[in-house]
């Protein structure tokens, strides 16, 4: 088991999602740019790219200084395969719902994870 030392500088919670939920996440003060003006949000819409999705995905996924990575559902859908992939405990990885997209547990990589552990 790992000591606490090594996920003591992980204090910030990273975003990708649609406006609307990184507008409210901003406001209740998660926003962050770090010293290499590095942000811990992005901001997915009908034009962004699945590879710069996929992209910010594995930094926010390498980062030492992220804790929990949110990502909407139906966004995460887009990128579904790395999704399923990313096994590490730290940063921890939810899937959330949007305004526009309702969550879906049968969707949810880690509910499917955990689902398959307790014999589901």
């Amino acid at each position: 088991m790992a000591s606490s030392t090594a996920f003591k500088d992980r204090n910030l919670i990273a975003v990708i999602g649609d406006e609307d939920s990184i507008t409210g996440l901003l406001l209740a003060g998660i926003g962050h740019i770090n010293e290499q003006q590095k942000k811990n949000f992005l901001v997915v819409d009908s034009k962004t790219p699945v590879a710069t999705i996929e992209s910010t995905f594995n930094e926010y996924t390498e980062r030492k200084d992220i804790a929990i990575l949110l990502i909407n559902q139906h966004i995460a859908e887009k990128i579904r395969p790395t999704v399923d992939k990313y096994t590490k405990a730290f940063p921890t990885l939810l899937e959330i719902p949007s305004k526009d997209h309702p969550y879906d547990p049968s969707k949810d990589s880690i509910l499917k994870r955990v689902q398959k552990l307790f014999g589901e």
